[in-house]
């Protein structure tokens, strides 16, 4: 196939981006933290993973839970997709695009889910329950410097 005078069409990157995932060997394809059967994630899917000795501390201090996941190492919860628009998410929190579990051995179990069909852990509680954790101080109350 060939674009306009005999040249090679051009590709958006979009679809060079499309065409290597498509590449992957599946057996080393990255896993995702499913959505439960019965839910929805209309706005996408993203994660934010902390060590499994903060998510006790986390949970409480949230006043909407949506779905947590969790494992020997890390908790997880499901976020709305971009949830790191403008953010820094503090250390040692994790923030996984597309709720990649990375590296995890297996899949974490499932250890919270909301009543409703939405699988949302609202972003602004859980971001500043955990800048409260950590003693990081949030990115909007920052000094700016020249």
């Amino acid at each position: 196939m060939s674009g306009p005078r005999g040249r090679a069409p051009v590709l958006s990157l979009d679809t060079l981006v499309r065409l290597r995932r498509g590449q992957g060997d599946p057996a080393r394809a990255p896993r995702r933290l499913a959505v439960p059967d019965g839910m929805t994630a209309p706005l996408g899917c993203d994660a934010v993973a902390v060590p499994a000795r903060l998510g006790p501390l986390i949970l409480p201090r949230l006043p909407l839970v949506g779905c947590v996941y969790a494992d020997e190492a890390h908790w997880w919860w499901l976020v709305p997709a971009d949830s790191d628009h403008a953010l820094e998410w503090p250390a040692p929190a994790h923030y996984a695009t597309g709720a990649l579990l990375g590296d995890a051995p297996q899949a974490p179990a499932l250890i919270h889910r909301p009543d409703g069909i939405l699988p949302y852990t609202p972003p602004i509680p859980l971001y500043l329950a955990l800048c409260r954790l950590t003693g990081t101080p949030p990115a909007w109350s920052r000094p700016i410097s020249a």
